[in-house]
C-alpha cells in the first residue's frame, strides 16, 4: 500500500513538473516572439490550456478582443452544431399553382428557399449543378402543366443584405467574398476565363466563363505581368453599373489563366439557366412571390442539402467564408424566424454567454471572420473549443479542422491578422487546446507563421 501511495506521490509530481516544464517554455518562446522586429507595432494573444484538467498552462492577453480572421469560423460551426444539429438538412421546396385553361394548366413556379449553401455546389456528387437541374426538371415533366407565367421565390422571413458589416471592396467581388442569400447557387460564384500575350503591361483578354454568364458579362483592366509573378488580380463591382470589372496583373503568355469571382446574382442566374433548360416558348419573369396572395401551392420536388456535419467539414477544411454566413442567417432564421446576420450573430452571442463568455469577449459582425471588424478574445476561443470537446459531435467537428505545423487547428488571414486555433496531443500524451492571435505584424505573413509555429512547438 505504501509502495503504491510514493508511486502515486511521484506520478503527480511527475505531472506537475511537466506543466510547469511547458509553461515557462512557452513563456521563454513568447517573450522571444514577442520581441521580434515583425512585432514592433503588433499586438499578440496566446491561451494555452490543459484540454483534460482545463488548467491554464500559458496566458498573456487572453481578454483582449483582436481580429480573428477565419479562426471565427471555429465558433460559428460550434454554434451551428448546437442550434441547428449535426443532422440539419436544408431543403428548397419547388411548386406551382396554377388553373386550368381548357384542357391546359396554366402555372406559375414557385421556390421556397431555405439559405441552402450547398445547391449546385461541386463539392458533392449530388449536389452538383447538373444533376440538381435534372431532378428538378424531371419532376416538373410529371406536372401536368402546359404553360408558365413567373418564377415566384419566397423571400420572407430573410434579409436581402447580402454582404455583411465591414467586408472590404476589395473581398466582396472575389469568390471567397461570396455573400449569402436565401437562394444560393454554384456557391454563389464563378470562373473567369483569362489569356494574356507575351509582352508585359500589354491587355490581358478575358476568354470566356465558367459556367457561362447568362445575365452579366465581365469586363477587364488586367495587364500581363512578370513571368512567374502569380495572380494579382481582383473583381471589382462599381456602383454604376451591373458588370464587374477585374483588374490588377496575370503572369505573360498564360493561356487560360483562370481566378473565381463572387456571383452578384446567382439567384438570377439559376432562374435564367432553369427557363432555358424548360424551353418554354412563352416570355417568363422571376419575381417575390407575394405570401398574401393566399394561393394554394402545390409541392413537386424539394432539394436537400448534406447533412450539417458534411457542410461544417467543408466549411473548416477549405474555410468557405459563404458557408459561415449561410449557417449564421440559418441559426437566426431557425430561432428567430429572422433569417439576418445581425440577428444571428445576436443568438450566436447569447449562446455563448449562457455558456459563461462574457459578450465583452465576442464582438463578431459575421460568421466567418472576413470582416476585419470583428473582436474576440483567445480565451473566448478556447472555451468554445472546450465545450466541443465534451459534445457527442465532436469527432465531425474535429474531423474538420486543416493539418498544420503536424498540428490540428483552423487557422486565419486577412490584412494584418494571423490566427491559429485547434488542438494537439504531445508526444507524452498531454493534451492542450489554443488560440493564437496576432494583430498589425509587419512583414509577410509566410515569415510570421513560422515563427508562429516555433512557439506552438513547445506544444509538441
Amino acid at each position: 500500500m505504501k509502495r503504491l501511495f510514493f508511486v502515486s506521490i511521484a506520478f503527480f509530481i511527475s505531472i506537475s513538473l511537466t506543466a510547469q516544464s511547458v509553461s515557462s517554455s512557452l513563456a521563454a518562446a513568447f517573450n522571444r516572439f514577442e520581441s521580434d522586429s515583425q512585432l514592433k507595432s503588433a499586438i499578440s494573444s496566446l491561451y494555452v490550456i490543459n484540454a483534460k484538467t482545463g488548467a491554464v498552462v500559458f496566458a498573456k492577453n487572453e481578454t483582449m478582443g483582436l481580429a480573428t480572421a477565419s479562426t471565427l469560423k471555429i465558433i460559428t460551426a460550434a454554434t451551428a452544431y448546437e442550434l441547428l444539429g449535426k443532422d440539419f438538412l436544408y431543403k428548397t421546396d419547388f411548386g406551382y399553382r396554377g388553373k386550368m385553361v381548357g384542357q391546359a394548366m396554366v402555372a406559375d413556379l414557385y421556390i421556397n428557399p431555405s439559405g441552402d449553401p450547398t445547391l449546385g455546389s461541386w463539392r458533392w456528387e449530388a449536389t452538383k449543378d447538373d444533376a440538381a437541374i435534372n431532378r428538378i426538371l424531371a419532376d416538373l415533366k410529371k406536372t401536368s402543366i402546359k404553360s408558365y407565367r413567373n418564377i415566384l421565390v419566397n423571400h420572407e422571413g430573410w434579409d436581402n443584405e447580402t454582404i455583411p458589416d465591414g467586408w472590404m471592396w476589395q473581398d466582396i467581388g472575389n469568390y471567397y467574398g461570396a455573400g449569402a442569400s436565401a437562394f444560393n447557387w454554384r456557391e454563389n460564384q464563378y470562373d473567369i476565363i483569362l489569356k494574356s500575350k507575351d509582352k508585359i503591361g500589354s491587355e490581358v483578354e478575358i476568354v470566356g466563363t465558367k459556367p457561362k454568364l447568362l445575365t452579366f458579362s465581365v469586363g477587364s483592366k488586367v495587364t500581363a505581368g512578370p513571368k512567374g509573378s502569380g495572380d494579382n488580380s481582383y473583381v471589382y463591382y462599381p456602383l454604376n453599373t451591373r458588370q464587374p470589372i477585374v483588374r490588377g496583373t496575370i503572369p505573360v503568355n498564360e493561356k487560360g489563366f483562370t481566378i473565381s469571382a463572387a456571383n452578384p446574382d446567382a439567384e438570377g442566374e439559376f432562374m435564367q439557366r432553369l427557363m432555358e433548360e424548360m424551353k418554354v416558348k412563352n416570355e417568363m419573369s422571376y419575381k417575390n412571390f407575394d405570401t398574401s396572395a393566399g394561393t394554394a401551392i402545390t409541392i413537386f420536388h424539394s432539394e436537400y442539402s448534406p447533412p450539417l456535419d458534411s457542410i461544417v467539414y467543408w466549411f473548416l477544411k477549405k474555410s468557405i467564408n459563404l458557408y459561415g454566413e449561410a449557417l449564421t442567417k440559418t441559426i437566426a432564421y431557425k430561432k428567430e424566424g429572422e433569417g439576418s446576420t445581425d440577428k444571428g450573430v445576436e443568438v450566436i452571442k447569447d449562446f455563448w454567454s449562457s455558456k459563461g463568455i462574457a459578450k465583452t469577449e465576442m464582438n463578431i459582425v459575421d460568421g466567418s471572420g472576413l470582416s476585419p471588424l470583428n473582436r474576440v478574445t483567445t480565451h473566448a476561443q478556447v472555451v468554445v473549443l472546450k465545450y466541443a470537446k465534451k459534445q457527442p459531435w465532436f469527432s465531425g467537428y474535429y474531423y474538420g479542422f486543416p493539418d498544420y505545423n503536424g498540428m490540428k487547428m483552423k487557422s486565419g488571414t486577412i490584412n494584418g491578422v494571423k490566427g491559429f486555433a485547434g488542438y494537439h496531443t504531445a508526444k507524452n500524451g498531454e493534451e492542450y487546446i489554443y488560440s493564437f492571435l496576432v494583430n498589425n505584424y509587419n512583414g509577410p505573413a509566410s515569415s510570421l507563421v513560422q515563427k508562429m509555429y516555433l512557439v506552438l512547438n513547445v506544444l509538441k
